[in-house]
């Protein structure tokens, strides 16, 4: 800290060597007001630094600081030193006369290590500062009165066990608050004062290490290692700290599992559960934890495969379970080995040998006494429905295999009604029927039987019984649907029309078999067969073609099924064949017969109105007709003055057969006929008419035949009405050549008729005689 004075130099003096301050001279150059380019020469001054004051001072006057002069002060009194700052006036004081300075108290560097000051020289008449205010410093010099300290301990740490040496294992640090700077105060040096020979401490840098090979976690595991912390290096005077460190050796798999003996005995009940704890075993390790753990298994060998072996997780012993049941009249006593190994095996300790160790196990079966034994664990048994009561259908055995053999006594578990169907003999064990059976209600029984020993009854065994009723033949088959089916009218003869199949609600053991025939009266008819596949199916086929809806829409075809049971049944089912319309390819396209008269592609909303028009103009028309004929008859009844009148007067052939507008027809009535006959002669008769059988008419019948057959069956048939006798032209007129043109007195058949005469009549019936004479010829 350079200080300049104006006028005089502040020079800080002390007695002690340590504490005089070394000045340097220097020059300043000030600049002097109002002259721009010279320089004043300062005076040559002091540069004073610091003080020094020893911490934890004991002594009984105040500690000596330091002195501060200046040199306007000639000593006689007239400069006044002050003092402010850090500790001013409690920590530190001055004499305003002399400038001495002193500790007025003990001093902790670790607490303060510094003060801060400031002093003034003040002239003592004028209170003036004779110079400015300058900024020392003084500091606490250390002493050693601090120890080394573990801040952290006691500390925990874990090594492996069987480390070589010079594992790590820690690292320990001291903290010492002196001074670092100062001295050997602060150094430190690590020492170990219990734990040896087994580690060792690094002494500068505190890391704790192995000190012996092959330490056993077995052998001993905690380790209590106590260290030391110097300073001053560890030199005699020094300051010294301990902490201890707690050393735990972890487990390695460093040993194999053993067994404390080389045999193990067992007694077991025959009577112990399949799957149940027998006995325990255990096998020791000295390892901890997972390198503890132990696995079991049995060598394979002698009574090995009754027996399993696990292991318990809590405790590491071996459960032996049983795997089969035991029973000490066939073998009382096994023996096997087990085998112990560890689950997680060390490579570094292989050399060391195998891992585990083997032992013996003898078990010894002990006697019990055991419920009887069925000869079979399920019986099965067959009878035919309705069979008498009473009938025996098997039988069960049960037997006391116990050394003292016991007679068995039998009856069924009754748990429902179905049980009640059957009976046993409480002494052979015999089952029988005690209602009749009926497969179609109930096809299977299953109930059970138990089994008791008569000296003792509480120990019984059970065993399931199934009884199988079967079929007895009494339902006939019968075709499966459908029951109808179709052909088309343009289809061939052997054309399979239907495939039918049999259902049959008896079961046979074996499977049924059916066959299918047409019935004796439907076989000479030539529609259609049945053709049997021999695979319980059967084809519908046709024999002939040609098959017409207008001539016969449904065919009723009766086949006969039969079974292959016996009794043989049989059914005769009649299937429905209707006659229906297809394309080319087989497709039906209309099976009513409605449809043969109606268009096609017309809705039936259309074919209505269709024939309500053809019904209405049907309507108009016979009545337009039977206007038409009252207003003839009104013509014809009138009175014999007006026909007669009428002929009279007539005087005019005609036109002959082609002039049929010259003259009213009316008036070629015969007036005799009329007045003799006063009704009608077209009346139905009384007498009673007889049936006449009407062939069917082909639909190649000639129309001519057909008129020929109705006529003369009208001729020769005395209640038929005579339509034909029309009075309106029954007569033509007397005088006539050809006489009467009525056919009322016509021979009874054409071929008696001779037209020869029609050639005389003259040229007007030359055309009718040329028409008769060439159907005649």
């Amino acid at each position: 800290l350079w200080v300049l004075f104006d006028g005089g130099l502040l020079t800080p003096l002390h007695p002690q060597p340590q504490q005089t301050l070394e000045a340097e001279p220097r020059e300043n150059v000030v600049p002097v007001p109002g002259r721009r380019s010279s320089a004043q020469r300062v005076k040559r001054g002091w540069v004073w630094n610091q003080f020094f004051v020893l911490e934890e001072y004991m002594g009984s006057e105040p500690q000596y600081v330091g002195k501060l002069h200046s040199d306007l002060d000639k000593g006689v009194g007239t400069v006044k030193y002050t003092l402010s700052g850090d500790g001013a006036g409690t920590v530190f004081t001055i004499d305003e006369t002399t400038g001495d300075i002193h500790a007025i108290r003990s001093l902790d560097r670790e607490e303060k290590p510094f003060y801060t000051l400031r002093a003034q020289a003040v002239d003592v008449d004028t209170k003036k500062p004779l110079e400015p205010e300058s900024e020392f410093i003084i500091k606490v010099q250390d002493i050693n009165d601090n120890e080394p300290k573990f801040l952290d301990g006691p500390y925990v740490a874990s090594v492996p066990e069987m480390s070589p040496v010079g594992a790590y294992v820690f690292q320990v640090k001291a903290t010492d608050a002196d001074d670092p700077t100062y001295g050997n105060s602060a150094r430190v040096v690590y020492s170990i004062l219990q734990g040896q020979p087994y580690f060792s401490i690094d002494p500068k840098t505190g890391v704790i290490r192995t000190a012996l090979p092959n330490m056993d976690r077995e052998v001993k595991e905690q380790y209590q290692v106590l260290i030391q912390a110097k300073d001053m290096g560890g030199q005699l005077g020094g300051l010294a700290g301990t902490t201890t460190v707690n050393i735990t050796l972890t487990d390695v798999n460093d040993n194999p599992p053993r067994f404390p003996k080389s045999i193990f005995h067992l007694k077991v009940p025959e009577s112990s559960h399949v799957g149940s704890a027998i006995g325990r075993i255990r096998a020791v390790d000295p390892d901890f934890g997972k390198n503890a753990e132990i696995e079991y298994n049995i060598v394979p060998g002698d009574g090995g495969n009754l027996f399993d072996i696990t292991t318990d997780e809590n405790t590491q012993e071996g459960v032996i379970k049983l795997k089969k049941p035991l029973d000490f009249e066939t073998k009382k006593a096994y023996t096997f080995k087990v085998e112990a190994s560890n689950l997680h095996l060390d490579h570094r300790f292989h050399s060391v040998g195998p891992f585990k160790d083997t032992a013996t196990v003898k078990i010894n079966v002990l006697d019990m006494d055991e419920p009887p034994v069925f000869s079979k664990p399920m019986y099965t048994m067959e009878v035919y429905e309705d069979t008498p009561v009473g009938t025996i259908i098997g039988a069960v055995t049960a037997q006391d295999l116990d050394a003292g053999s016991s007679s068995v006594r039998y009856f069924i578990d009754w748990k429902n009604d179905v049980d009640s169907y059957f009976t046993i003999d409480a002494t052979e064990g015999t089952i029988a029927t005690n209602e009749l059976l009926d497969r179609e209600s109930t096809a299977q029984y299953n109930f059970s039987i138990i089994a008791s020993k008569v000296s003792n009854p509480l120990l019984t065994s059970k065993v399931n019984v199934i009884i199988n009723v079967l079929d007895v033949n009494e339902f006939p088959p019968e075709i499966s649907v459908p029951y109808e089916t179709s052909v088309c009218e343009n289809a061939k003869p052997g054309q399979v029309i239907q495939t039918v199949t049999a259902a049959d609600k008896d079961l046979s053991p074996t499977g049924q078999r059916f066959s299918f025939r047409l019935s004796a009266e439907a076989s000479n008819k030539p529609n259609f067969t049945v053709h049997d596949y021999r695979n319980n199916t059967a084809g519908i086929e046709t024999r002939r073609n040609g098959y017409s809806r207008r001539q016969q829409e449904l065919y009723f075809l009766p086949v006969v099924i039969e079974d292959s049971s016996y009794p043989v049944q049989s059914s005769t089912n009649t299937m429905t064949i209707r006659v229906c319309r297809c394309d080319s390819d087989g497709t039906i396209l209309s099976c009513n017969v409605e449809a043969i008269f109606l268009p096609v592609g017309l809705s039936t909303g259309a074919l209505i109105a269709i024939l309500l028009c053809i019904a209405i103009l049907l309507v108009i028309v016979v009545l337009y007709v039977a206007l038409r004929r009252q207003k003839k008859k009104n013509t014809l009844m009138t009175s014999k003055e007006d026909i007669r009148d009428n002929v009279i007067h007539y005087d005019d052939e005609g036109g002959g057969e082609e002039d049929t507008q010259a003259f009213d027809i009316g008036a070629l009535r015969n007036p005799k006929v009329i007045e003799d006959n006063k009704i009608r002669r077209d009346i139905k008769p009384d007498t009673l008419r007889f049936p006449r059988q009407r062939p069917p008419v082909e639909d190649n019948t000639d129309i001519r035949d057909f008129i020929n057959q109705r006529l003369q069956e009208n001729d020769v048939d005395p209640a038929a009405p005579p339509y034909d006798s029309l009075a309106t032209y029954a007569y033509e007129g007397n005088g006539s050549v050809a006489e009467s043109l009525s056919s009322i007195d016509s021979l009874t058949t054409e071929a008696d008729q001779d037209y020869d005469y029609l050639n005389d009549w003259g040229p007007r019936f030359k055309i009718l005689a040329d028409m008769f004479g060439e159907e005649e010829s």
